[in-house]
């Protein structure tokens, strides 16, 4: 329950407990990667994948790119595993990477043009569709789909699913850290409103 996690109150501890254990299995598989473990790959990129692709798709708005960059992503992530530093949570340095890449492939994409965006919203729509999500994640992320716009479904997932602090989503988005929070703080009330509304 990922997405969850943001509209949870801070004495729902189980769910942090939960997600706690749930980074430490992933910094288990970065430091078994870095022994050359490819099966700690699979299981990385399985309990991964729906973020990292949809903050790529955000930032490329192409499907077959985002695709690429998922990929090459991978790849970094299992040559560099030794270089990992243990801080409890990978998902900020898994999408560090992400986003350099995916810079560097919009740089090499200058002359192509640019898909519509309404393909991009259709691709990242796909994602909801996973059977291998939480329902509830699911409906959140749907909520989150059709009510927030791409900086705002970017910074929510960079939080929420990537686990990154608001001062490390300001670095990585170059936007002051104010804008952060005023985005963040913004869309949680606007998901909030929604989920409370389907469930009355």
């Amino acid at each position: 329950m990922l997405l969850m996690t943001m509209m949870a109150s801070p004495r729902e501890t189980a769910e942090t407990e939960q997600r706690r254990e749930y980074l430490l299995t992933l910094e288990e598989d970065i430091r078994m990667m870095s022994q050359g473990d490819k099966e700690a790959l699979g299981h990385f990129y399985d309990e991964t994948k729906a973020a990292v692709y949809g903050f790529v798709l955000s930032i490329l708005k192409n499907s077959s790119d985002a695709e690429d960059v998922l990929q090459e992503t991978y790849l970094r992530i299992y040559h560099n595993a030794g270089r990992y530093e243990w801080k409890g949570n990978p998902m900020p340095w898994t999408l560090t990477i992400a986003k350099n890449l995916a810079t560097d492939k919009l740089r090499e994409r200058t002359r192509r043009s640019w898909v519509a965006a309404d393909e991009a919203e259709a691709e990242m729509a796909n994602l909801t569709t996973d059977p291998g999500m939480d329902p509830e994640d699911r409906l959140m992320l749907e909520l989150a789909l059709k009510n927030l716009t791409a900086e705002e479904l970017q910074i929510v997932m960079l939080h929420a699913v990537g686990g990154m602090k608001h001062r490390e989503i300001a670095k990585l988005m170059d936007i002051p850290l104010a804008t952060v929070l005023s985005k963040y703080h913004r869309s949680l009330k606007k998901l909030r409103q929604q989920w409370e509304e389907g469930h009355e």
